[in-house]
């Protein structure tokens, strides 16, 4: 059987996001696939550099409007890493808080998406109804729903009253109880196992071959996650377990997320009820003494790297992200060879990808010729193609 090759996106019905995949297939079956990453490029690191610690925070939070808190949190915690300063004790319970808030938010979101996936709407329609449960109770604490802007250098911008916590109590409590229906549609649901089971399989060799993070790993029984085995903030004295899967496959990512909002739940109880008394934040010089640090971070998706370089100025000589999807990218060429056509959309939704957390350079490919685009190219390029695409040409519409 002759093969034949289908470009899938940038922009698909099948992505949620926009990016490229190349599938090569015989039939109905994928032989092999192609990742062409580059779309999304942002130029975010580089707009670090020329820009204050505080306002590279807000921006490093605009890496993914999902993963917002996950982010900010690890590149302030390499720069205060860097300037020796110490959060207090409150602060870095608060900073927990949101971080698990944002995890059961997100998981929520991936589960909506991944019942559409299948065909399963009103799984869709359950669970993003209670995602607005939990983005109330991140507007009720932070000011805002999705961007939160809570983190500071050296702790966090807000506090929490007891009028708060007995609120998120309240909705916790609501959250628990559907939670443990949405277990019971992913574990005994007849049609959705059959539509996940065997689809998108990375067995745990294969995962820890690939690299993958997150629920994609722990859903083929690799025990990884960042909170428990490089404690940071609040998850050095906070016990929870590490959810993991034996099915490999799609079904076992599943399986993972929904218990880990659980794990969550217990969690943010215990936080809310062990919220120490005392400052939020300390105060920072606005110039950050020379050094460099790496900090990691458990975002929904799995774990996310910042690398940070002071020069001593107020102003990043260097910052670098590896963001979870990236990590997850090698093992997706893997989980579609062999697939069918049909469970494309599901294998990759299975990884949560964030593609405008992960894209990093500008490839431009004219004939055979390509080049690589730096921060000043494309710069220049932006500025060139907006002065000759001003305004909208009507003309061409008519």
């Amino acid at each position: 059987m002759a093969e034949i090759k289908v470009p899938m996106g940038p922009q698909h019905p099948a992505l949620k996001e926009p990016e490229s995949f190349n599938l090569i297939l015989e039939g109905e079956r994928i032989v092999d696939a192609e990742v062409k990453l580059g779309y999304n490029h942002r130029g975010i690191e580089k707009a670090c550099e020329s820009r204050s610690y505080i306002q590279s925070l807000y921006l490093t939070e605009r890496v993914c409007g999902i993963c917002s808190h996950t982010h900010s949190t690890a590149f302030i915690q390499a720069v205060e890493e860097i300037a020796k300063v110490e959060v207090p004790p409150r602060g870095q319970f608060i900073r927990g808080i949101i971080g698990e808030l944002e995890r059961v938010h997100s998981h929520l979101l991936w589960l909506g998406v991944a019942g559409h996936e299948v065909g399963f709407d009103t799984l869709f329609m359950y669970a993003w109804r209670d995602r607005e449960l939990v983005m109330d109770l991140l507007a009720l604490l932070s000011g805002n729903r999705v961007n939160y802007g809570i983190n500071t250098v050296g702790g966090v911008r807000r506090d929490i009253d007891s009028e708060q916590t007995q609120q998120a109590l309240k909705t916790l409590e609501q959250l628990t109880a559907r939670t443990e229906y949405y277990i019971k549609v992913v574990t005994e649901e007849p049609t959705f196992i059959g539509r996940l089971l065997g689809v998108g399989k990375l067995s745990k060799e294969d995962a820890e071959l690939y690299g993958a993070v997150g629920p994609t790993a722990r859903g083929s029984g690799v025990s990884r996650d960042t909170r428990k085995d490089d404690p940071y903030g609040v998850y050095q004295h906070i016990q929870f377990n590490v959810i993991t899967d034996q099915h490999a496959d799609v079904l076992g990512r599943s399986i993972v997320r929904v218990f880990e909002l659980l794990e969550s739940y217990k969690m943010l109880k215990e936080m809310f009820e062990k919220l120490p008394e005392g400052p939020i934040a300390v105060k920072v010089p606005r110039k950050i003494p020379a050094g460099e640090a790496v900090s990691r971070n458990e975002a929904p998706r799995g774990e996310n790297i910042h690398y940070v370089r002071s020069n001593g100025s107020e102003i990043p000589e260097r910052v670098k992200i590896r963001a979870a999807t990236l990590a997850n990218l090698p093992s997706i060429r893997h989980m579609l060879r062999g697939g069918y056509l049909a469970d494309f959309p599901i294998v990759i939704a299975a990884i949560d990808p964030c593609f405008s957390c992960t894209d990093r350079a500008i490839k431009v490919v004219q004939g055979k010729k390509s080049e690589i685009m730096d921060w000043g190219q494309l710069r220049e390029y932006g500025i060139n193609w907006y002065k000759k695409h001003r305004g909208i040409d009507l003309s061409r519409h008519q």
